[in-house]
């Protein structure tokens, strides 16, 4: 998602990065924001004593966050800032890739760096290059990159923001405007419109909706033949469920929640980064934090973090979950585990 206009943080990020030039540190962490409940259901996912914990702060806007298990640490984006950050018990936080986007003279827009990020089946890190209009995998051994996918019959993507791998290996991936400085009136935008995307493991990019206007976060259900992708719409702030085909194409759109009101009462955020635990329960970032929503589109409640939420990944055993929200970063121990943990 799209970071809220404000000033950039860099007061807080020269103190930020005077901490992990060299070496990594450990922040104390400290209890923060609180939990909703609407619904009986949620205590079995949600304990009634855990805690919203506060690891991190002072980034431009945190996004995209993903655990990488061969070593035990998540990885987390600062777009704004061309930065993607390493964040372990124990040894806190220090820079994984920097930078971790866009290097040339004449950027596209404010957001340079990576956005979503996943990891693939042989543990590699898979990013949306928000900064250079495309999805990239890193090559560790020397951090260089490989494209995956950067256009679509012969044009530009705008600024790939969040993904997810199907388990044959296909990538997912979603394409809003927000990395371009005129959204979708900016010259230097090629597509009409805002898509959702599938690239397999030969390179092959096929469009299977374009009837979102803000495209953000994607995710599956545990038997992948349902995809969930959310709208950041102040005016249509939805996430949507479609049917996955046997060819891997999405059918039968629909609303599995809407989340307008809320954002329409001023709960800060919009639909957005979101993953799925074993039993198929979203826990979505959206207005007021991570809402948590049933399959059957019931929000059972939220994980409050009094910020605008972009994203969330499961971490450590499965149980515990990182959130990324606004220029923090968060994590909240639980009873679910995540899905494909």
């Amino acid at each position: 998602m799209r970071r809220p206009d404000r000033l950039p943080r860099l007061a807080a990020l020269a103190l930020l990065l005077a901490g992990c030039a060299s070496q990594s540190r450990t922040p104390p962490v400290t209890a923060a924001g609180s939990v909703e409940r609407l619904d009986p259901a949620l205590d079995a996912l949600v304990p009634r004593d855990a805690r919203v914990e506060r690891l991190a702060g002072g980034f431009a806007w945190a996004e995209g966050p993903a655990w990488r298990k061969d070593g035990g640490y998540l990885l987390f984006s600062d777009a704004p800032h061309n930065t993607m950050w390493r964040w372990k018990e124990g040894e806190g936080l220090s820079i994984f890739l920097r930078p971790a986007g866009y290097t040339g003279t004449n950027p596209p827009g404010r957001e340079l760096g990576s956005n979503g990020i996943t990891i693939d089946a042989s543990g590699a890190v898979v990013y949306a290059d928000h900064g250079n209009r495309l999805v990239t995998r890193l090559v560790d051994s020397n951090f260089t990159k490989r494209t995956i996918a950067e256009r679509y019959q012969g044009k530009r993507f705008n600024s790939p923001n969040d993904l997810v791998f199907r388990s044959n290996g296909d990538l997912y991936f979603t394409d809003p405007p927000y990395g371009l400085a005129g959204q979708d009136s900016d010259p230097a935008k090629e597509l009409s419109f805002n898509g959702v995307y599938r690239v397999t493991p030969s390179g092959e990019v096929t469009l299977l909706t374009r009837e979102l206007t803000r495209p953000n976060g994607i995710a599956f259900s545990p038997d992948e033949r349902t995809l969930y992708v959310a709208n950041s719409d102040a005016d249509h702030a939805v996430w949507m469920a479609y049917d996955v085909n046997e060819d891997g194409t999405i059918a039968n759109g629909r609303v599995l929640f809407d989340a307008t009101p809320l954002a329409k009462q001023g709960k800060p955020g919009l639909p957005d980064g979101m993953k799925v635990d074993r039993a198929g329960n979203l826990f979505a970032g959206g207005p007021g934090g991570v809402l948590v929503i049933t399959p059957q589109g019931k929000h059972l409640g939220t994980i409050v973090t009094g910020q605008p939420t972009a994203n969330c990944a499961w971490g450590d055993d499965g149980s515990t979950l990182y959130m990324t929200a606004n220029d923090q970063l968060f994590r909240i121990r639980l009873t679910t585990r995540g899905a494909r943990f």
